[in-house]
This record gives structure tokens, sequence and C-alpha cells, in this order.
């Protein structure tokens, strides 16, 4: 098999940290903030009617596979993207792009990671990874989110491909064929914060982008009354879970989007975008100030512990606040 000599790189986010280091590979230099940004990564949904793992659904990132799509969609990058019905051809496809020499991005499930630290292993199907050789019987991983490159067995990698739940990663894999001649990263970096502010602001439906918190601010004042203590406080885990821990980077992704938008406004010269980066950051402190206070809560403490109706306070002036920023920043008359 090829020896691809691929660097690993550490990364905030799994699914920004592949595309990063897929183009760095090729020799196009994106940091993780900018493959964020230009792939619209920072989202919110709330699916009080989808149960995961027996709580509802939260989300503070767009659909998994979207970031890279994006990314790869405004730079005019050429793709290849495959799911597959049975582990056995998902892992000779695996084979034959390693190869032929391709660095190869995939969905899996943290929970058959044996690298992992055991702590981070439960069932979430979303976590992108890449595999950038074989050695052994072994595949070479560059997990992002791991400080070093590890290796995995190929049936640990079978079984976190083809995990099951919600959602089913199927065995999708990708990665990149060939890179564009001259591609434009300012246009897309102004349509990525265009695109953004769109999905924060304009889903119709209760559940997503803004209207989403909201929708969640409203079920928290209603957990003492409908749930039990023990369901309750595992509702409140989830929650703090996908926001702190899968929402990498901290406050639900909003720390790592205020720095795309700081190195953003440096590459287009837009001392606006300084200023809504600092913005920024002052919102993800207080969705910080919101898990800090639902751990309190969840964790039954003697001291410093609020109310769910405060907790929902809380989360509607989250919401408020971002409602206002999304509206200002998509009105720059200059976004592509």
């Amino acid at each position: 098999m090829n020896n691809i000599h691929f660097t690993h790189k550490q990364h905030a986010h799994c699914e920004s940290g592949v595309t990063s280091n897929l183009l760095g590979y090729k020799g196009l230099k994106i940091s993780e903030p900018l493959a964020f940004g230009i792939g619209s990564g920072i989202f919110f949904g709330h699916l009080p009617f989808l149960k995961i793992g027996g709580t509802p659904g939260t989300t503070f990132r767009t659909w998994p596979g979207a970031i890279f799509k994006r990314v790869t969609a405004a730079l005019n990058i050429r793709v290849h993207t495959e799911k597959f019905k049975s582990p056995e051809k998902a892992m000779q496809a695996l084979d034959a792009a390693l190869e032929k020499g391709y660095p190869v991005g995939m969905l899996s499930s943290v929970y058959y990671l044996p690298y992992l630290p055991e702590a981070f292993r439960f069932h979430f199907n979303a976590h992108n990874l890449v595999i950038y050789g074989k050695e052994n019987g072994h595949y070479l991983v560059s997990d992002p989110v791991m400080e070093h490159a590890t290796t995995i067995s190929a049936e640990d990698l079978a079984k976190a491909r083809f995990a099951k739940g919600t959602p089913e990663p199927n065995g999708f894999m990708y990665y990149i064929e060939e890179l564009s001649k001259e591609p434009d990263i300012k246009t897309a970096i102004e349509k990525g914060i265009k695109k953004t502010a769109w999905y924060m602001l304009s889903p119709p439906v209760p559940w997503f982008g803004n209207n989403g918190i909201y929708t969640l601010a409203k079920k928290l004042r209603e957990y003492p009354k409908k749930l039990t203590p023990r369901q309750a406080s595992l509702y409140l885990g989830n929650i703090i879970r996908m926001q702190e821990e899968i929402g990498t980077g901290g406050a639900g992704f909003r720390y790592l989007y205020a720095a795309f938008l700081q190195e953003a406004g440096e590459l287009l010269k837009r001392e606006e975008l300084q200023e809504f980066s600092r913005e920024l950051t002052a919102i993800g402190d207080q969705w910080r100030n919101f898990a800090y206070s639902a751990a309190r809560i969840m964790k039954a403490r003697q001291t410093d512990v609020i109310s769910y109706d405060q907790l929902s306070d809380l989360l509607i002036n989250c919401a408020d606040k971002e409602k206002d920023f999304f509206k200002r920043i998509r009105k720059l008359n200059w976004l592509a």
C-alpha cells in the first residue's frame, strides 16, 4: 500500500479539523476557523421529539458532512464521497483509495474508537477522522481531537463506521481528488458569513436556528413539572455535553466562529468583523455561564444553584443577543 506522507494536526473540532488537514495535504493552507466559517458550521437545533440515548436531540453545529461539502464547493474543489451497504464493501473502498494515495475522511462512532479515553466513548455517530495508511493490519489514524496520530484495527474501524443509532454513518467516506487552480477564499468567506446568518435566522420552524434556542428555553421551564429529577438531570447533562464537549471549542462553537470572524476581518481588511468577533466571544461567555448553572442544577449542588425558570432566562438572553447579532451581520452591504 502507498505510503501517504500525511501531516497530523490537532484541532478543536473534528469535521472542521479534518477539512483543514485534508486541504493542507493538498497544499491549500486553510485554518480550522476558516474551514468552520466558510462551511457555516455554527448552527442550533433542539428536537424534543427525537430521542438520542433517551434524551432529546440538541445540536450546536450543522449536520454531519456539511462543513466539508460546503467548503469544497465554495472553493470549487473536486471531491469523492460515498456511502455503503456493507462493512466489507466500505473497507475495500477505503483500501482502494489509500492505494491511490488519497487520505480518507470518514464518519464514525466514538464508542468504537478504542484509542479515545473511556470518558469520551459514548454512542455519538457523527465523529470525523482521517485514515491515511495501513500497516500490519492496522489503519493509521489522524483524529483531529487527539494530540498525536494513532492506529486502529480493521475490526474496530469497521464497527465504528457501521454503528447503529441516529445518525447511522453507513460507512460514509470522502476525500479530495483535485484542487481548483485559483480558489477564491475571500469570496468564499463572504458567502459563508451570509449563509450562516441565513441558517441561524431563517428556518420557519421552532426547532432550528435562533428559534430552536427559544424552544429549548421554553422546554427548560417545563422540566420540573413534566420530568422526574433523574430525567431532568439526564436531559441537562446531554445539553451540556453537546455544548461543551461535542460543541468543541466551548460554548457551542461560539468561540470557534468568533476566531473565524477575527481571521476573516484580517484577510478582508474589515474592522467591523473584528468587532463582531469580540461580541460573539462575549455571547459565548454567556453560553458558558448557562452551562455552568445547568451543571450546578444537574449535580444538585447546595450553593450557587438557580431555578429552572432562571436557567431558562439565561438561555433567552443568549437567544436575544444572537438574534440581534446575526441580524446586524446579515445587513453588511459588502457581503457577496
